[in-house]
């Protein structure tokens, strides 16, 4: 009796909630179908509903089940379109302009999220040109939960345009532009990232039972009540610290006369070189405020005109004046900025702008190489150079690590943001993700293989193309041989080819020495699309650089044979081969000299009479590692030994 009554309430619920026909965000107007294979159309409704999906000149039934869900099934589509779909039950739901194509899951971290506002100065004409209604992406909003979805939130498809396509990854629509220019069949895009996140997140419970540490993580948050507390705490101590920084800040001790004030003398000021982070002695690293300033002479013919600040990146939020007044602020770190200066503020001859940056934590101030300019009309004030600056609150630092990001625990994306898509058939997925698991590289060497075998069962498609981007170069070049984690995330990464269908971009060659989001994504995508080419599409290609293969010892020297060399091995530019290092039995690596001989490479070093093994690219940044093949495509980092390097666990 107790479990009948428990049914007929569930039942009840369940109608009162799904007393009309609802879809998932996914299936909607714009939608891209996946071609060549079947296609799951899924939604819910009242219980016992009959739901009539009419599509394509044909008509299929079936009937709501007990939990509210109904699904179909529609046979193999071809490539075309637009087509209408017309799902009716208790109400009737029509979608429009279905394109049917190839759907290309395209996930990971920042990298990925990475969209094209940030860089339509460099791609301007890319943008201008990029009118394409058989490009659509379908970009799902960031989110996490401990518990499964069964719905993502997003603003639903939409075609690339000059307007649209700012909202558009960056990577992934270089890559679907690269794609639909080869295949000339729709190309869908579904847009699942999210900044600052780590592997573990974004697989399933079940993907992680090589690792009960992060399952019992995850099982910890299950508990609502849990995250609750550990939120509100988190607010709290986020809350207070941001507000002391605004009262301890002497730069806002009278609101008439603070620091953005254009008249303020600032002749005692400190000097500091812009762009860089902050490098004097007392502020190193310093969290809290720093204000800077720099004053620039505005030509008589750019007076009243309205003028662009733009700021490559800042480290961390900013408030930004120009003659005294507010012209724009941010709290993304890392971020351009690109703010307007109204013309009635632009005046002829000395103009002020200051800058006050907050910083929680890390270094402060202007990332290092990255352009400052004033623009205006097309004349352009570079703003490089001596700036002055003085310090506004020195507090105490709030960390990272002082509060907990959900977004990074076991499972939390996944059940939020990849399990409500996997009804949804897909040609393959695209992913840009490592930098979060850096510090773990030896880990990630199983950790990525179980994402990537964990999505494939929950598609329920087989092995379908996994295609993926290795990390680019970053950080500090090193004048001697060091052990790298980027290195060996590099090498985690490369170890995923041994699964079926997989293909892989290098790209140490495009990365950027001061920031780990690097603006070139076009060769990005490039690289990704030719893997695709090859594994998805069947194309008798070279889709790589050369890829490790085997050495042998003669004598001194190392002889090095590759894969994927294409028309011969190359070193770029026809300079000397750089980059590679040697070792012998006492595991000290030193610079080598190397030579491509009959489409090997030869390594040695005039001190290591015996060597045992060899490395190249090995560094977070082989900024001018140069070995290509003929096709132009760098060979990806590689190693010869096996030794323990610095992310090695027991």
């Amino acid at each position: 009796m107790k479990r009948t009554l428990l049914l007929v309430l569930s039942i009840l619920y369940t109608s009162i909630i799904y007393a009309k026909v609802k879809l998932p965000a996914l299936i909607d107007d714009g939608m891209v179908l996946q071609r060549d294979q079947p296609v799951k159309i899924w939604g819910w409704a009242d219980v016992e509903e009959e739901i009539t999906v009419k599509f394509n000149k044909q008509q299929y039934q079936v009937t709501t089940a007990v939990d509210g869900t109904w699904s179909l099934t529609l046979p193999k589509l071809d490539a075309g379109g637009p087509y209408v779909m017309t799902i009716e039950g208790e109400n009737e739901i029509t979608i429009r302009d279905i394109l049917v194509g190839d759907v290309w899951l395209c996930s990971g971290q920042s990298n990925m999220a990475f969209k094209m506002d940030r860089v339509k100065e460099k791609y301007t004409k890319e943008i201008a040109a990029s009118s394409n209604n058989f490009i659509r992406q379908f970009l799902v909003k960031p989110s996490w939960n401990f518990s499964l979805q069964n719905d993502v939130q997003s603003e639903g498809w939409k075609s690339a345009n000059p307007q649209n396509v700012l909202d558009f990854s960056a990577v992934a629509y270089f890559f679907a532009k690269a794609v639909y220019d080869d295949t000339r069949v729709p190309i869908g895009i579904i847009n699942a990232s999210y900044s600052a996140t780590v592997a573990e997140a974004w697989i399933s419970e079940e993907g992680l039972k090589h690792f009960p540490d992060f399952v019992a993580e995850a099982n910890k948050f299950k508990d609502p009540n849990v995250v609750k507390q550990t939120q509100d705490a988190d607010d709290v101590l986020k809350s207070n610290w941001y507000k002391l920084s605004r009262e301890e800040d002497i730069g806002y001790s009278d609101n008439v006369t603070n620091w953005a004030n254009p008249m303020l003398d600032i002749s005692n000021w400190e000097v500091t070189d812009v762009p860089g982070y902050w490098d004097k002695a007392g502020i190193k690293n310093m969290p809290g405020v720093v204000w800077m300033v720099k004053e620039i002479d505005v030509p008589a013919h750019l007076a009243g005109r309205d003028a662009t600040l733009f700021f490559g990146a800042i480290d961390d939020r900013d408030s930004t004046y120009f003659n005294g007044v507010k012209v724009g602020h941010s709290y993304m770190r890392g971020r351009e900025r690109n703010y307007n200066v109204p013309g009635k503020l632009v005046k002829a001859g000395k103009n002020r702008i200051v800058v006050r940056i907050l910083n929680p934590d890390g270094p402060g101030g202007f990332y290092p190489d990255k352009e400052c300019v004033f623009i205006s009309v097309n004349e352009r004030i570079d703003l490089a150079g001596k700036w002055k600056y003085k310090v506004g609150a020195k507090l105490s630092a709030l960390r990272s690590n002082m509060t907990t990001k959900f977004n990074i625990k076991p499972t939390a994306i996944y059940n939020s943001m990849i399990y409500p898509l996997t009804n949804y058939s897909i040609k393959g997925v695209v992913w840009y993700q490592g930098e979060g698991n850096a510090g773990r590289a030896y880990q990630y060497r199983q950790l990525f293989a179980d994402l990537i075998v964990d999505w494939r069962s929950k598609w329920e498609q087989g092995d379908f193309p996994f295609l993926y981007v290795q990390l680019a170069n970053y950080g500090k070049e090193e004048d001697q041989p060091v052990e790298s984690s980027w290195a060996e995330l590099r090498e985690a990464q490369s170890m995923a080819l041994a699964l079926p269908h997989t293909g892989m971009a290098v790209i140490h060659d495009v990365g950027e020495t001061n920031d780990i989001h690097p603006q070139d994504k076009k060769t990005v995508g490039d690289r990704l699309a030719l893997a695709a080419m090859k594994v998805s599409y069947g194309h008798q290609i070279i889709a790589s650089g050369p890829v490790y293969d085997s050495s042998r010892v003669e004598g001194n020297k190392i002889i090095i044979r590759f894969k994927n060399t294409g028309a011969g091995l190359k070193a770029k530019g026809d300079a000397e081969l750089t980059y590679f290092t040697i070792a012998g039995a006492d595991k000290k690596f030193v610079w080598a000299k190397a030579k491509i001989e009959n489409n090997t490479v030869v390594v040695w070093a005039d001190e290591i009479k015996c060597p045992v093994a060899v490395r190249y690219a090995w560094s977070n940044n082989p900024l001018d590692a140069n070995l290509y093949n003929e096709d132009g495509l760098p060979a990806s980092s590689f190693r010869t030994d096996n030794w323990e390097g610095r992310t090695f666990k027991k």
